[in-house]
């Protein structure tokens, strides 16, 4: 009950302010090109970039926009850059954030900006002639990198993910959860998607998610509910695959990545999922957890060299997103080096099916653009 009192007045102002919106007393705008919002309602946790990443794989191997434009627009979360930049491949974590680094390393013919102004940073990425240095090509399409929240941009087609293991319906607003946003934006999505789940669910705990997030007559073949409104909304379910480890290094030695022991350290919202894959192959025998998008200093590291001294024939593994911020220390020891490996992830959804009938919706609203806007 003291929550509620205490919640009371964050409650009302996100409440006004999304009423201000609605009712267009603060201006929204929309981009002349389609764009695809990658969002939350939760602080951290839920998987946009690996979301983010298997839209790019959609779009770059459909007929459609294979050879299109395509942009990702990031915030740069903890850069020290300001205002609207291109993500280079060869750039560091502090010019640009982890993530868009991370996305544009793996997709290199793909455009990635960041701009913490949505809005200009659209408006840039269509008509880059606006750039004073650097030379892209308009975008043909963009996606929003954790633009949900970002309501002076009306996105085309959003996307809004739900943590699996900390369902909304039973969450709170921050402090006293992980709520960001009021519970009931979610049906603002266009697709709600329950991110890290099991490898299989049966249909009837799909329809028993549907009804928790107010969804009647949820078909687990259309993937298809009616929220409150009468509205139709998607809600599709996804699970984390990990790959195998993989060097950061030059000089790492591959032989590490076959010992029994591992170091683990992450800077991520939740690692528990790779805590659990890691321990089926290695015996864990020392795990350091640091804040997300943590920027490695030199105690840090001596922690971890600590751990390598006490276990000298351990690997030592992290995340992709750890990695891309590794790069950019300049004193790794050697020792740590050619030990040091990440993990990389992917995401899949359930079912080829669920993969198909989300598909087919997103390119048919992507083709339908100019006659809705």
């Amino acid at each position: 009950m003291l929550d509620k009192v205490i919640l009371a007045p964050y409650y009302l102002t996100l409440k006004l302010r999304h009423t201000l919106y609605d009712h267009g007393i603060f201006k929204v705008s929309k981009c002349e090109v389609p764009t695809i919002c990658v969002g939350n309602i939760t602080a951290g946790g839920t998987g946009k970039t690996p979301h983010t990443e298997m839209i790019l794989r959609t779009l770059l191997k459909s007929e459609d926009w294979a050879f299109s434009n395509v942009a990702v627009l990031s915030r740069g979360h903890k850069r020290e850059s300001r205002g609207f930049q291109i993500v280079e491949r060869e750039g560091s974590v502090r010019e640009y954030g982890d993530e868009p680094l991370q996305i544009k390393k793996k997709f290199p013919a793909v455009t990635v900006a960041v701009d913490r102004h949505r809005v200009k940073g659209c408006d840039i990425l269509c008509h880059p002639e606006k750039l004073k240095t650097g030379k892209i090509e308009p975008s043909d399409l963009i996606v929003l990198d954790d633009a949900f929240q970002y309501r002076s941009l009306k996105a085309y087609f959003n996307i809004v993910l739900v943590d699996y293991n900390r369902p909304t319906y039973k969450d709170k607003l921050l402090p006293f959860g992980r709520l960001r946003d009021l519970p009931q934006r979610l049906h603002a999505a266009d697709v709600i998607i329950v991110t890290k789940c099991p490898a299989y669910l049966e249909d009837e705990q799909k329809a028993q998610w549907a009804r928790a997030f107010g969804l009647k007559d949820y078909d687990v073949e259309t993937c298809h509910g009616t929220d409150r409104k009468g509205a139709v909304k998607m809600l599709l379910f996804t699970t984390i695959w990990y790959n195998s480890l993989q060097p950061i290094f030059e000089e790492a030695d591959p032989r590490y990545a076959y010992s029994q022991k591992l170091v683990l350290f992450s800077g991520i919202a939740k690692d528990t999922p790779l805590r659990m894959y890691l321990s089926d192959e290695h015996k864990i025998v020392k795990h350091f957890r640091f804040a997300d998008h943590h920027n490695y200093k030199k105690a840090d590291i001596n922690k971890i060299m600590r751990a390598v001294r006490e276990h000298p024939t351990a690997v030592v593994a992290t995340t992709e997103k750890d990695s891309q911020r590794l790069l950019d220390y300049p004193r790794i020891p050697k020792d740590l080096k050619v030990r040091l490996f990440d993990v990389p992830i992917e995401v899949g959804f359930l079912s080829e099916h669920e993969k198909a009938v989300f598909e087919e919706t997103l390119m048919t609203a992507l083709a339908n653009f100019k006659k809705d806007y």
